[in-house]
Formats: C-alpha cells, sequence, structure tokens
C-alpha cells in the first residue's frame, strides 16, 4: 500500500511541533515495518503543486497529521489546500464539483476521481478528552471530534475518498501524556492498516 503521510503541524514560538513531528516519524517507521511505501510531506518545507497531485493520486491512503488550531488547520496547510486541491479540480483530484448541466442542483460535491482511495486525521489538541462527547461541556455542546473537523471530512470527500477512524492527542500542551499516545497511536496505525 503507499501512504502519503503530511505534516501540517506551522512553527510558532510556544509549538514548535515535536509531537506532531514524532507522530509523523512513528507513522513513517511502523507502515514501512509493514511492508508499505509511504512519502512524508512536511508544509512547512514548502510544496510544489503538480508534486503533490501526483503524491495524492500515488497514494491509497492520505494520512494527515495537524495540530488543531482554532478548530482547524494551521494556515500554511489552508494554503495548501487553497492551491493543490483547486489545482486538482481538473481530474487529478476530481472532476470539477460533481454536477452536471443536464442536471445542475444535483449531486454536489459527487465528481471525486480518488475513490476506492482513504484517508485518515490524526490531530493533537489543547483541549482536553472530555471536552468531547458531553452535552454538558461549555464549547463543544456534546459535539464529537469528527464533529468539529466535519469539513476536513468534506474536503477528502469531495475527492472520493473514504474515511478510516480519527486518531486524536488530547490536552498535549497542559497535560501531556505523550507515551501513552504513541502506545495508542501504534495500536491504530496496527489496527487499520
Amino acid at each position: 500500500m503507499n501512504v502519503l503521510i503530511i505534516n501540517a503541524h506551522h512553527q510558532y514560538p510556544f509549538s514548535e511541533g515535536r509531537l506532531n513531528s514524532t507522530l509523523v516519524q512513528t507513522a513513517d517507521e511502523l507502515l514501512k515495518a509493514k511492508g508499505h511505501d509511504t512519502r512524508v510531506v512536511v508544509i512547512d518545507d514548502g510544496w510544489d503543486v503538480e508534486t503533490e497531485l501526483q503524491n495524492h493520486q500515488w497514494a491509497d491512503v492520505v494520512m494527515l497529521q495537524s495540530p488543531v488550531n482554532w478548530m482547524g488547520v494551521p494556515w500554511t496547510f489552508k494554503k495548501y489546500m487553497d492551491e493543490v486541491y483547486t489545482a486538482g479540480m481538473g481530474g487529478a483530484l476530481c472532476n470539477g464539483d460533481g454536477r452536471h448541466h443536464d442536471s445542475p442542483k444535483a449531486n454536489y460535491g459527487a465528481g471525486g476521481t480518488l475513490t476506492g482511495k482513504r484517508y485518515l486525521l490524526s490531530l493533537t489538541f489543547n483541549a482536553p478528552e472530555e471536552s468531547f462527547n458531553d452535552a454538558n461541556e461549555y464549547l463543544f455542546q456534546g459535539k464529537s471530534v469528527d464533529d468539529l473537523w466535519f469539513p476536513m471530512h468534506m474536503n477528502f470527500r469531495f475527492f472520493g475518498m473514504e474515511s478510516l477512524p480519527t486518531f486524536a492527542c488530547y490536552d498535549v500542551m497542559k497535560n501531556a501524556d505523550v507515551e501513552s499516545d504513541l502506545q495508542r497511536f501504534a495500536a491504530h496505525i496496527h489496527e487499520n492498516f
């Protein structure tokens, strides 16, 4: 299997990205040990649009490793999406938005050309795990991590891809348990690849 691993972390003085880098390295090592081919893209190192389109076409699975910044991806990965994913609308990732002139109101988002491929979201949160799936919690109001990241799920679905189960590390800045996170992550990789 071919696995594209994208490290979407953007370095800030208060967040160097060590955990995201460690998760990327761990995934790369575990996947290679299982006989899979990998390519790693580090967003902070820059990108070439055509190469990234080829990477997505090559991959059987795209793994996005990202911190959660203001409830979404870092701005540098948003720029990557704006450049790479927009360029892919001519057929490399999707054929437009999936609608046809004979039925312009049907099938929006069904033009993906990466059908049969999958994606995995692996996220690092400052929020504690207990903030999610609990209607009594103020901010997320009972919503799950996948509810919060629904727009990113839709981006990959727009290309025709199917989701693998999301992985998350919680409370990474104030109450981190990196050893446990890495053990859970290794198990997640083994279960899904």
